[in-house]
């Protein structure tokens, strides 16, 4: 049986959040994220490989969440609301099987649930300027 869509985002989160708290034991990880979370192995094989994906976009992703910070440096960010733009931007940008629209909602979503309010609200702001910048860029150039 294969997970909501919600909850698979929530097990990618965790283990990016996690690696971004230091170094991730896969084996340790693993057989955690099944008995806490009560998802299969399979489950959370698959948010690794998503979140390795993830992963090798970072510098991408970074710099995009730079650009559109408007001087909010990546190291004042708080954890939760980096990682989350992190996924969210990935999926925005490099998975088409997601529309940006949600993309954008999930994102705010697991800042709002993993951290605060506030943080979710910055995350919709970053977010919504990468959305104009590149989403809505690529579709205008599209057009003409």
């Amino acid at each position: 049986m294969s997970l909501p869509p919600q909850k698979f985002r929530e097990i990618v989160f965790q283990l990016l959040f996690s690696q971004e708290l230091g170094d991730l034991d896969m084996d340790y990880a693993v057989p955690l994220m099944m008995s806490e979370l009560r998802v299969t192995r399979r489950s959370v094989k698959e948010a690794l490989e998503k979140g390795e994906l993830v992963g090798q976009r970072a510098l991408e992703i970074d710099a995009e969440m730079q650009n559109c910070s408007q001087g909010y440096r990546l190291e004042r960010m708080h954890t939760v609301e980096r990682v989350a733009l992190r996924l969210g931007i990935y999926e925005m940008l490099y998975d088409e099987k997601i529309p940006a629209k949600v993309a954008i909602s999930e994102a705010m979503r697991l800042a709002r649930k993993f951290g605060s309010p506030e943080g979710a609200n910055f995350v919709n702001a970053i977010m919504d300027q990468v959305y104009k910048g590149r989403v809505l860029g690529e579709e205008a150039l599209l057009v003409v």
